[in-house]
């Protein structure tokens, strides 16, 4: 995953919408825009506009089912994102591990 694109799902993920509309999605089951944007505290547009960004950082996808749209969590996109914790996490273990080594010599 490009560095790029990293930014851009760390991004979407850092809004308080956004990430209230993911964690509803990780339940497992797509769900429709008006289900989604229930109790969000915006209007339907709104939730729209915010879905949008989560598509456009490929955090979720879009499903035409008969009238409704249908929103599924991509966790492909969430998986690199975890993996790009986990490297940033590695580096930080070895350094600290050298910092032990070299003050207990």
């Amino acid at each position: 995953m490009s560095q790029a694109a990293v930014a851009q799902l760390f991004k979407a993920l850092g809004d308080p919408v956004r990430l209230q509309i993911v964690q509803r999605l990780s339940q497992g089951a797509a769900l429709c825009m008006g289900e989604l944007s229930k109790d969000l505290g915006i209007s339907r547009q709104g939730a729209r506009k915010q879905i949008q960004a989560l598509v456009s950082a490929k955090v979720v996808q879009l499903h035409p089912a008969g009238r409704e749209v249908k929103v599924q969590l991509d966790t492909a996109a969430l998986q690199q994102g975890r993996d790009f914790i986990a490297a940033l996490e590695a580096q930080w273990d070895q350094r600290l591990q050298a910092l032990k080594q070299f003050t207990e010599q």
